[in-house]
């Protein structure tokens, strides 16, 4: 039966973790991850790849939702999450 609302007494829930994969080898620093995660899962780098470009980093795994959204705007398919943490 679900409930309209959370009942004071309810157990609170853990939120399932996910693991942000960066291919940093294809990435070239377009920074599109970083501007549309709507959780600020991720900024740019200090650090070059092979390439020359300042990849990602995952500054906030823990905000991670899992949306997958990071993995949908980058036009090099760099980076993408998976279940587990």
């Amino acid at each position: 039966m679900r409930l309209w609302r959370t009942p004071l007494d309810s157990p609170p829930r853990a939120r399932p973790g996910f693991n942000i994969q960066l291919l940093e080898i294809r990435c070239k620093g377009c920074g599109l991850c970083v501007d549309y995660c709507p959780c600020s899962v991720l900024e740019m780098s200090d650090e070059f790849n092979q390439k020359g470009y300042h990849p990602p980093r995952v500054a906030a795994p823990e905000a991670c939702l899992g949306c997958g959204f990071c993995g949908e705007v980058c036009p090099e398919f760099a980076i993408f999450c998976e279940p587990g943490a």
